[in-house]
């Protein structure tokens, strides 16, 4: 079969708007809802190109009724309507039917601009059925219609007006694209966006399809964007007053940051006001400055603990931040502007950020320890989560599924709710609570002796601890990567240990694990501390519990009169006790006396619990000596 002719006549030119029609793609990406949305992008940047050069202070944006056109006005300067002297045209002709034409390219108008490419109105004009371009300048109002990127009514004078300003109405082609109702929810969210980052400038929406009108004027710009990304997020902030940064030369930044207790890292980027949704070279200098500082500051100050390696994802975990970068020339890949590409900028930003962050973090000494016990908590739970763990659910979620520990002595109730695990010492006291105990919200778990020393273990380590794996069974909650704090199965955790030193070891290997690896149960409150008494003073025929020697002290001070013989009992362990005893001293929520686990200082926290239980005997040695004159009579 012979080929068709392959000639000049093959090749086909397409002109004018055109290739814009044939090939909607290239220019806004597609045909779907972002692409229709991205009409509104390009009429809506050149007005913001008015107002972040002081050229225009309001923006308004109309949704009319029917959902399918829009309106948008600033009070700009007006685009020029004079004829153009080497095409014969007026200006606002040329800019909505010839591509890369604008006011852009040269050197005078504009300072910045989010649409360099000259293409965004006569793309817009292209791929709409109907466009109408206002312009208020020179004391009067001038109007011109446009039918599918072509001329359909010449420039014409409207009559005398005051101010200046341009407004666009345009309605998406239906035979370009499949569906042409705009989300309003898209539109209001993209134009508050705007507010924030343009400071001064008043953004009106008024969405004639619900019959709403919103207005945005952010006085403090990015600081309040950031505030509302982390309230909208969930996320608690490590520090309350976030670093700022802003610098105002040939080009513009802006940067807000904090950090939360979030697992991701949330970055949104801008380059002269539109996002850039796949970062690029301002979101890589950030990042490298960021870290740059933070490890100065930690290194400097000596901050790392022993045996912990902090990678650039420890430092940005949580991070929760705004860039808003100005620039005159800005490379954009492709029309769609997703990402910017101008190599020199990550060396900028990296050079502004990092001095700035650094003397932030020396000058805030509290924020700057806070956040470096973020840094160093997410360091030990990413070396954790490297070895697998296993995650156990609730009896009740799992239908019977989970096997629970056989020393588990369970309480009756199914609902979390107001139930509580006692993690006992030794099966002689695990009998005395579980008798004592009221089974209907109380659970027994003992522990035989002292459980593992987990600082510096890995998460598969301490499971190969079958008194650890009990415990882990036991909670529901898993840990390492399978945590879960929806599925704990008590309300409160509640170490119970003898009211003597050894008790108080055990305690201390129970709390190193937990805030090793299960940190969250103490950041949630759930974790208490029994106390049981030590002594049982009886003074004639009144009773008193004693918790350590300095309160058998005081009691023997305030209750002994004139010839009283008082009989002191000391308990030798919590196995010792009646279970009457053990539920009026110890148990019952009435008489009993918790301590509830927190974390005032995070850093401090990290640092005395790797000096007291890690491998390192010097740094035990030095925090006994240094502690040694607080030392009176020793348990031995």
């Amino acid at each position: 079969m012979a080929s068709a002719k392959y000639t000049a006549e093959s090749i086909t030119v397409l002109e004018g708007l055109d290739p814009v029609r044939k090939r909607p793609g290239m220019y806004i990406g597609g045909v779907g809802s972002a692409g229709l949305h991205h009409l509104v992008w390009e009429i809506v940047d050149n007005a913001v190109d008015e107002a972040m050069n002081g050229h225009a202070t309001e923006i308004a944006v109309t949704l009319h009724k029917d959902g399918q056109s829009i309106t948008v006005s600033d009070d700009g300067r007006g685009i020029p309507i004079d004829i153009h002297p080497k095409h014969k045209k007026s200006a606002l002709e040329i800019v909505y039917t010839t591509l890369h034409a604008g006011g852009k390219f040269g050197d005078d108008n504009y300072k910045t601009a989010g649409g360099l490419h000259g293409v965004g109105a006569s793309v817009v004009n292209a791929l709409s059925s109907e466009v109408t371009v206002t312009v208020k300048r020179d004391g009067a109002a001038w109007s011109m219609e446009f039918h599918g990127g072509a001329v359909k009514s010449k420039l014409k004078k409207l009559g005398a007006a005051r101010g200046s300003g341009t407004t666009v109405h345009f309605r998406p082609d239906p035979t370009i694209f499949p569906r042409t109702d705009f989300n309003p929810d898209t539109i209001r969210e993209r134009l508050e966006i705007v507010s924030y980052l343009h400071r001064g400038v008043t953004v009106r929406f008024n969405d004639e399809t619900h019959g709403q009108k919103y207005e945005y004027s952010h006085a403090e710009g990015l600081v309040e964007y950031l505030r509302r990304i982390v309230t909208e997020a969930g996320a608690r902030a490590v520090h309350e007053a976030p670093f700022t940064l802003a610098r105002d030369e040939e080009t513009r930044l802006e940067v807000a940051f904090l950090w939360t207790e979030a697992t991701e890292e949330k970055i949104r980027s801008y380059v002269n006001g539109i996002p850039t949704g796949s970062g690029g070279t301002h979101e890589n200098g950030l990042r490298s400055g960021l870290v740059k500082a933070v490890r100065n500051y930690i290194d400097t100050h000596g901050l790392t603990p022993r045996g912990v390696t902090i990678s650039a994802e420890d430092i940005r975990e949580g991070l929760t931040g705004v860039v808003s970068l100005f620039l005159k020339e800005p490379q954009f890949q492709g029309q769609t502007k997703d990402r910017l590409n101008n190599p020199e900028i990550q060396s900028l930003v990296d050079g502004w950020v990092r001095p700035a962050l650094e003397q932030w973090l020396n000058q805030t000494r509290t924020v700057a320890e806070q956040i470096v016990a973020r840094i160093i908590l997410s360091a030990r739970a990413r070396e954790a989560s490297r070895a697998a763990s296993a995650q156990v659910t609730r009896r009740s979620a799992t239908n019977g599924r989970l096997t629970l520990p056989g020393k588990l002595s369970d309480c009756l109730s199914n609902a979390r709710e107001s139930t509580e695990l006692f993690i006992v010492e030794g099966d002689s006291a695990g009998g005395s609570a579980k008798q004592g105990r009221d089974r209907n919200f109380q659970a027994i778990l003992p522990l035989r002796g002292k459980v593992l020393n987990t600082e510096g273990l890995a998460t598969g380590k301490v499971l190969e601890n079958k008194e650890l794996a009990d415990l882990v069974t036991a909670l529901g909650c898993g840990l390492g990567t399978g945590f879960d704090l929806a599925r704990l199965r008590y309300q409160r955790i509640v170490l119970l240990a003898d009211a003597d030193s050894d008790g108080h070891h055990i305690t201390t290997l129970l709390l190193t694990f937990l805030y090793r690896h299960l940190p969250e149960l103490i950041k949630g409150g759930r974790v208490f501390i029994a106390m049981p008494p030590l002594y049982r003073i009886d003074i004639g025929q009144a009773t008193y519990w004693a918790a350590d020697d300095p309160d058998r002290d005081r009691i023997l001070k305030e209750h002994v009169k004139g010839n009283a013989k008082p009989e002191i009992t000391r308990f030798k362990g919590l196995g010792e006790m009646m279970p009457k005893v053990l539920w009026e001293t110890t148990l019952s929520p009435k008489t009993r006396r918790l301590l509830r686990v927190g974390i005032a200082d995070a850093l401090e926290t990290d640092r005395v619990v790797g000096e007291l239980m890690g491998k390192d005997p010097s740094a035990r040695f030095r925090f006994i000596m240094d502690r040694a004159d607080e030392a009176s009579d020793l348990d031995v």
